[in-house]
C-alpha cells in the first residue's frame, strides 16, 4: 500500500497486506483490509498494519463491510459445500453470523442497518438479506454478481457483476 498526498505525489510502501483484496473503513476513519490469506488486517494513520483478525483462507477475495452494531462483517469465499459470513467485533473476536452461502461475496448494509450478501454459487446467484438470527432471504435473483452497495442519498441497490454495475430504483416495484 503506498499513501498517495493532495498534490498527487506518493510515499514509498508503508506496509505489507499480503494479497489484499477487501476495503472498509470503521465509523472512526480506521481502514481495514483483508487479505485473501485470511488475515484481517487494521491500518492506522502512519500506514502500519497489524493483525485484527484470521479467517480462512479464500479463493476469490474477502468482502468487508462496517456494520452499524459497530462491528466488521467479513465473506471469504473458500472451496467448502457452504461458507460463513463472519462479525468481527471491535476487539476482533469473530463471530459466525450465518452458513447458508456456497459462495458468498460482496457484503453491505442498507440504510435500514439490514445486512446483504452476494451469493455467486449457480443456481442460487443473486442479493440475500439476512436478518440477525442469520436467515437469508433472496430479495434480486441474478448471475455473475460479485459486489453490491447501497446509494446513501438514496437507498438505491448497486450491484456488479464481472462485466458491469447496475443500479436498482428502490421505487420500482418488484416484476
Amino acid at each position: 500500500m503506498y499513501r498517495v498526498h493532495a498534490d498527487g505525489s506518493f510515499d514509498e510502501r508503508v506496509s505489507e497486506l499480503g494479497v489484499a483484496c477487501g476495503l472498509a473503513f470503521s465509523p472512526d476513519g480506521t481502514l481495514y483490509v483483508g487479505d485473501r490469506s485470511g488475515t484481517v488486517f487494521r491500518v492506522g494513520s502512519a500506514g502500519q498494519a497489524t493483525a485484527f483478525g484470521t479467517l480462512p483462507a479464500s479463493v476469490a477475495a474477502f468482502h468487508l463491510a462496517w456494520g452499524p452494531d459497530d462491528a466488521l462483517y467479513v465473506t471469504s469465499p473458500t472451496l467448502s459445500t457452504y461458507d460463513r459470513v463472519y462479525r468481527l467485533d471491535h476487539t476482533g473476536r469473530i463471530d459466525e453470523v450465518c452458513t447458508c452461502f456456497g459462495r458468498p461475496q460482496g457484503v453491505a448494509f442498507d440504510g435500514h442497518g439490514t445486512l446483504h450478501v452476494v451469493e455467486a454459487l449457480a443456481g442460487a446467484s443473486g442479493v440475500y438479506r439476512v436478518t440477525q438470527d442469520g436467515a437469508a432471504t433472496c430479495v434480486l435473483a441474478a448471475e455473475s454478481l460479485v459486489g453490491l452497495a447501497f446509494d446513501p442519498t438514496d437507498g438505491s441497490l448497486v450491484v456488479a457483476s464481472n462485466e458491469t454495475a447496475y443500479r436498482v430504483d428502490p421505487t420500482d416495484p418488484p416484476p
